[in-house]
């Protein structure tokens, strides 16, 4: 055998794979098959992702609403009150002075008027911020009108006097009591 007929007859026994043209066709099938539901499950996490945080966010909107309602009930009725603590402070002088008066029948009928109008805003939710004399002067809390020299050594720092009368509304504190205090 010559040369050239054992390279033909290598050319012959190295022939080129078969591949039949169906399984060529289903291997691609496969393939688009595969990239297509890998391409859904792709869009249905990304959806998913979306609906979590929209009904998150959904929840948090409900919770901010329902905490600015219950707040907004319950100082609903703040400027009202506000506009009715000088009332408060004219009913004090007056049940001052009228105690210095002789006419004691005067003096309870103010005393239970003032003391009905007290008690319906104290249902409302106010309530008085309790300073007196000899309290240690809190800068959150206390409204310093001026400062004086303090009689005792005892009083430096401490409130004096206290002017005016402090409100608060629930926990908020709607006026600061005015006091002078000791230095």
């Amino acid at each position: 055998m010559s040369n050239k007929d054992k390279v033909e007859n290598m050319d012959q026994s190295v022939s080129e794979p078969q591949i039949n043209e169906e399984e060529l066709n289903d291997v691609e099938e496969q393939v688009e098959e595969i990239s297509v539901e890998e391409q859904l499950n792709g869009d249905l996490a990304k959806e998913k992702d979306k609906f979590l945080r929209l009904f998150a966010e959904f929840e948090n909107y409900k919770k901010r609403t329902s905490k600015e309602r219950i707040e907004l009930f319950r100082t609903a009725g703040q400027e009202v009150i506000v506009s009715m603590l000088p009332i408060i402070d004219d009913f004090d002088r007056a049940l001052k002075e009228l105690s210095k008066s002789e006419d004691k029948e005067m003096f309870t009928g103010v005393e239970l008027i003032s003391n009905k109008f007290k008690e319906i805003l104290k249902g409302k939710g106010l309530e008085e911020v309790g300073t007196k004399a000899g309290d240690t002067f809190d800068a959150e809390v206390h409204d310093a009108i001026t400062q004086i020299p303090a009689p005792s050594k005892k009083l430096k720092g401490k409130v004096i006097d206290v002017i005016e009368k402090g409100f608060k509304l629930g926990d908020k504190i709607i006026r600061h009591p005015k006091v002078v205090v000791g230095n």
